[in-house]
This record gives C-alpha cells, structure tokens and sequence, in this order.
C-alpha cells in the first residue's frame, strides 16, 4: 500500500492540526502500536513525530512518558480480545483499547492528548462502554469531540470514526466542543467553522456546538444527544400535553439471536415453526413484509412470540438514511412471529391507552425520535430507546386523537363501498340493473363527499359551524353581497366583524372570570356601561382581546384551556392589522363618514378579505359549541344532572333539544354556557345570555350594552335589538366587576 493511499483525509489531518494548536500547542508525538500485520491504520503527518510501540501493553505506560515531552496523538488497536462466539453475540467482548485507556494517565497538571478510537466507545450505552468513559473521566476532561466517516484509509468509509481531545482533570470541567464533520471537500469552510466552535464558550456553529452543561461522564455523547436544537425540541414535546418515557407505555419483548440461538432455526415445515422477523422485514411504510423464500423461521418459546398491537422497530440505521425510526405495528395477518436481534419489539404494557399508542408511533417515525435515540452509531439500543422521551396527549389532544381515528375509518367505510359499488358494475345480469344500481347506491356516497368537501369552505363552515351569534351574521353578510346592495354589504361586513371580536371577547371575559384573573380591560368596558350614553364597542372588545393575548396569568392556564383559542385570534400581525382596519373602516362608518359609490365595490372587497383572515384565524369556535342550557335533573344516588340543552351552532335559533349526564349540580336552566374541547362546561352568565327578543320574537343572544341610572339594557348580538332588564340583572354585573 502506497504512503498516500495510507494517509489521512485532508479535512481530517488538518481539523486536528486545528484542535491541537488551539487546545495542546506543541510538537504533536503520534503514538501506535504495531499490528500482527506489521502495518499501522495509517501514515501520520509527515510534520508528527512517530513512535510505534512493538505491542499494545506498553502503550499505556508510554503514552505517560510522551505526555511529559508534550501533546500526544493516541492510536490503540482496534482488536477484540480473543472469547467464544457465543459469549461475543451475547454480550460483546472488551477491545484492546479498552485496557489501554482505562490505563493512561496524565504526566503532569497540562498533559493533553487526543485519542482515535471507533465511535462505539463514546455513545454507546453499553455498561463496558459506560464504564470506561467514568474511568477515563476520573483522570481527564473532554476539551473536544470529532465524528466522521471515511477518515482512515483502511477504515470502510461508512464507518465512524471518534477523535477526542482529553487533557489532565482540572478543579473545573471546561465547556466541552463536539463537531460532526461533514462529507465535503471544502476543507477551509470545515477548518474555519472548526476554529470558531473551538473559540466559542456556548451556542453552535454549522457543524457543531458547545456543551455548557456537561452530561455525566458516563453518559452517552452522541452527536444528537446534547445538540441545542434536539434539547430545545425535546423540551417542547411538552406541548403535546406532558413527557413521559417510552419505558413507563412499553416492555421491550425479548428477541431471538441468529448467532447464540441457532439451534431454534428450522424451516416452514416443520410443526410449530414461526417466521423470524429481521430488520428488512420492517418496511418504511409501517408494514411488515410477506413472507419470501430467504424468510427465517424458528421454534421459539413463547416468551418470544409477537402479539398484535406490538410495536417492531429496525435496530440498525445507517447514517444515510432518511430521518427517522423505521416502526410497524403487527397485525394478526403478520402472526405467528417472532423478533431477532436485529429489530426491537416493544408491547403496550396494560396501562397505555389507544391515544398514547397512536401518538408514539407517530413520533418515532419523527427525525426528532431519531435524533434523541442517537445517529452516532449504526445500532439503536433496547435501553436507549424505552428512555426516549416521548409526548402524551392531554384531554383536549386525546379527544382529537379519537376523533381523528374514528374519521378515518369513517372514511375508510366509505372508500370500500365505493370500491364495492364500481367492482359490481358488470357483475349484476343486465347492464341495465348495473346502471340503476351504481346510480341509485352511489346517491348517498357522492352526497357525504359533497358534505364533507364543503367543510373546506370557510363560508360553509361559519354559517354551519360556528355559534349562533357568528354565523347569523355572516348569513346576513353574505345575502348582502349577493343582493347587490353595496352600502348594505359593507355596513354588514363592518357589523359582522365587530360580532365577532365582540363574542370572543365575552367568551374571553367569562373564563377569565371563572379563572379568577382580572383584566384592566375591562374598566373602559364598565365607564361605558355607567356613561349612559353609548355602550362598549369594536374598539373595546379589540382590547379585551389584545389583553388576552398577552395576557401572562391567562397563559399559564392548562393548554386544553379554552382560553388559548381565544388569545390566538389577535396574537399574529396580520389578524391585528386586519383588525385595525376593519375598526377604522366601522368608526367612519360610524361618524358618517361615508364612501363614495365610487369607492364601494374595493372598499368591500378589501374589508371582506379582512374579515375572512379573522374568521379563519377563529376557526376554534367550531369546536366549542354555545350551549342553551334548557332544564336539569340531578340524582342525588347517582350523583349524575341529566342536562337537557339547546345547541346553538349555525345561523338559526330553532335547534332540537339534546341530553347529556353530567356529574356537575350546579347548572343554571336558562343560562348559556361554552362547550369546550374536553368536554368541560363553562357559564357565560351575566357576560352572554339568550332570551327570546321583545322586538322581533326570535330567540336571540344579548350582552349588556347601557346602564341608565341602573337600569340594565341589553342588546342583540344577532340583530342589534335593545331589551330594558330587571333590576337584579345590574346586581349580577356587579358581582363580576362589570358595574
């Protein structure tokens, strides 16, 4: 072999030249010892001194006595001490570096070296390996951390490689640099972003970053493990409602080595043979593989056999593949099987609930999953992967999960039928009854498309979807558009908007209410109550919302908290925008402050797209329905209300009257509540109440709008109708800050 086929890659040699000069200057000695082969890993830099020690036991000691003349560049033998097959596929066997590290020890306060070793030694989670790095961390700190493949010539260019910068334990562990260096031949792009990691004291750079808060010095080092980007992400998982570890939802289930279980390996034929699942039976696409004629199969114990619902991932990634972990769940038509070791099958344990199934195996399929469990090395570990971190679901995300799974079966029915229906076209005797058939069956399937195709339409929605108040309004809005009446049209569009911020914001002062937290908002609110002259309106409910927003007591309430629907309506810059312009066009409205013929048709195009973004950005109102509470009936043996209610979603008031139990006894017939997506009941009352209007004889909804020398008028959300009140009406204003 030719000295330059035996030299190290350029970004290699020169990325420790780097860390050298920065982190141990002085005349770099590499130290090796000579293989059985009589030859080295490879050539060193023709500028380092060489020293090949005739065996690997000196190394150690020598090592110690090169450290006293200055930075040393450690190269163990890679080798497995000698031990029987069965032994090695069961439990691994310790390398020849293993002695030689745990053996070295500094020569003095400033030794420094770096040593070369496979990538296993440092994020593996093997005890032998763990082990080691404590041993290594008794008399050394980690300055810096190189991984990469395709360094050393004789190395297969797959395979990664781990160069560790160590230097004589100080009082203080310094911050430690880890890099992953690319596969590029830019070697000056690497060198610099090298130098910069190795100035910095936190952060990251483009492939690398600093560790402040040093892992414990048995614990794995993967490149993934402790990036800012992954901490930061994992941190967050706790969106989805809490963290929790895969171990506490699964029991890894035990596995079958092809090595140190031959003895169980037999073929199809025989009685109780199973088919042994590998690592390419597990298919990208979340299914398991037919089997083929190259299938295993085994007579294993039944300690070993899947079950349905088992989760079975791929134990060997390769650097290259596409992000995230390769899992299926089995099935009864995968069964009887069982695991070998090169997958990992996991069983919910009794406990875990569908939802947290559905959301672990969609998360291990995530390139975060991928990353936590650790992309150093080509295996995954039954102990790394049941500590990963995983989301569970809240209430309000579990009922989403359900939803969303009954959905799709619902929509899996459907396509069978379809399929059912087109395969019987020339199945029935005449052509004749095959047309009447596919015509008159498919009726009904094209009808629930349709129904459900118009769920993408924000209009359809609204009028349909959202409650009552919302929805009539935007009925009215658009008859308007289509009467050709312009003026009416944007007068209607301007009230539509202000119904809407004006509805959210009741909903927003109730639960704040019920929360016990107060807004500063509402003292504007309560001067224009007491004022007698006008009563709050789009601007006052724009800044009862805003408040919200910001709001830092109503932000650390539970995230299934129908509140942070509400807050996220104005949060972003373009629903406050369209907000503002949408306020600016009422308030000249208003004033009289007319528009031109001229300037209409623009003017109502531009305000309806205003109002569109808002009704979009409300779309949560859909999944918290306003409820007309009617009449209750508690049971004091079962402790249950059997509630009779009045849903008022869509745009008309005549809705029938539903029953649900509740296990509340506190619900007020005649009072208006909000349904929100956990199912929990919230009283709008005195904030939002329903009667039916003295004027126009509709049901309708009300809020307080003047208080005249104390006597309460309220006015129609739906049509702007003004109802004098009785007396003890102010007494229930008063009781939540509102006079």
């Amino acid at each position: 072999m030719s000295e330059e086929s035996r030299a190290l890659s350029p970004v290699f040699e020169r990325l420790l030249a780097v860390g050298f000069a920065h982190l141990a200057p002085g005349a770099v000695t590499v130290l090796t010892a000579r293989s059985e082969e009589g030859q080295s890993l490879f050539e060193p830099p023709v500028s380092w001194h060489a020293v090949e020690e005739p065996s690997w036991e000196g190394l150690a000691a020598s090592a110690t006595r090169l450290l006293g003349q200055g930075p040393l560049l450690l190269v163990p033998p890679w080798l497995r001490h000698a031990v029987s097959r069965s032994v090695r596929g069961r439990a691994g066997a310790r390398f020849v570096y293993d002695d030689v590290l745990s053996a070295c020890r500094p020569a003095g306060a400033g030794s420094a070296m770096a040593v070369l070793t496979p990538v296993e030694l440092w994020v593996s989670d093997s005890p032998r390996a763990a082990e080691l790095r404590r041993t290594l961390a008794e008399h050394w700190d980690t300055l810096a951390v190189l991984y990469g493949t395709g360094l050393i010539p004789q190395i297969h260019r797959s395979y990664m490689v781990a160069a560790v910068f160590l230097k004589a334990k100080q009082a203080h562990r310094p911050p430690m640099k880890v890099m992953r260096m690319p596969h590029t031949d830019d070697v000056a792009s690497v060198e610099k972003d090298f130098e910069v990691l190795l100035q910095r004291g936190g952060g990251s750079t483009r492939y690398g970053y600093v560790v402040r808060e040093l892992p414990p010095p048995g614990e794995s080092l993967d490149f993934d493990r402790h990036h800012p980007d992954v901490v930061s992400q994992q941190a967050d998982l706790a969106g989805f409602g809490s963290l929790t570890t895969l171990g506490t939802l699964y029991d890894a289930v035990p596995r079958i080595n092809m090595t140190a279980d031959a003895q169980w390996i037999t073929t199809e034929e025989q009685p109780g043979a199973v088919r042994l699942l590998g690592g390419r039976d597990v298919l990208r696409d979340g299914s398991i593989s037919l089997a083929t004629d190259e299938s295993y199969w085994v007579k294993a114990p039944p300690r070993y056999l899947l079950r349905p619902g088992d989760l079975i991932l791929r134990e060997i990634h390769g650097p290259h593949d596409p992000p995230g972990l390769i899992v299926a769940g089995v099935a009864e038509q995968n069964l009887p099987a069982a695991a070998s070791h090169m997958t990992i099958a996991l069983r919910p344990r009794a406990g875990t609930t569908s939802q947290q199934i559905r959301l672990v195996a969609q998360f291990l399929r995530t390139p975060l999953a991928d990353r936590l469990v650790g992309r150093s090395g080509a295996h995954i570990t039954v102990k790394r992967l049941l500590e990963l971190p995983v989301p569970q679901p809240d209430d309000a995300l579990a009922t989403a999960l359900d939803d969303l799974a009954a959905a799709r079966q619902r929509l899996e029915t459907w396509a069978k039928e379809a399929e059912t229906l087109l395969g019987s076209a020339f199945t029935q005797k005449t052509a004749s009854q095959a047309r009447d058939r596919i015509i008159d069956q498919g009726r009904g399937l094209r009808q629930r498309v349709e129904a459900a195709t118009l769920l993408d339409d924000l209009g359809h929605t609204v009028r349909t979807r959202f409650p009552l108040p919302v929805a009539y309004r935007w009925r009215e809005t658009e008859a308007r558009m289509s009467a050709g009446d312009q003026q009416a049209a944007y007068s209607a569009i301007l009230e539509t908007a202000e119904i809407l911020l004006c509805y959210t914001a009741l909903l927003a002062l109730a639960l704040a209410w019920e929360a016990r937290i107060p807004l500063g908002s509402t003292a504007a609110i309560k001067e224009k109550l007491t004022g007698g002259r006008s009563g709050p309106g789009l601007g006052d409910w724009a800044a009862v919302l805003q408040e919200a927003a910001g709001n830092r007591q109503l932000r650390g309430l539970p995230h299934e908290h129908p509140i942070h629907g509400i807050r996220s309506l104005l949060a972003s810059q373009d629903a406050a925008d369209a907000r503002w312009r949408l306020s600016k066009r009422r308030n000249d409205d208003a004033h009289l402050r007319r528009l031109d013929p001229i300037d209409l048709p623009p003017a109502i195009a531009e305000a309806f797209t205003d109002l569109t973004l808002l009704a979009e950005r409300a779309r949560f109102l859909a999944d918290s329905p306003l409820w007309h509470v009617t009449e209750t009936r508690w049971d004091s043996l079962t402790q249950t209300a059997q509630v009779h209610y009045r849903e008022l979603t869509g745009d008309h008031p005549v809705v029938p009257t539903k029953t649900v139990l509740s296990s509340r006894n506190d619900l007020e017939p005649g009072s208006l509540y909000l349904r929100d997506a956990s199912h929990e009941i919230h009283l709008l009352r005195p904030f939002l109440t329903g009667q039916v209007c003295r004027v126009c004889r509709a049901w309708s909804t009300f809020h307080a709008d003047l208080v005249p020398k104390g006597s309460v008028q309220l006015k129609s959300l739906e049509h702007g109708h003004v109802l004098p009140q009785p007396p003890d009406t102010a007494s229930a204003l008063s009781a939540v800050g509102l006079l």
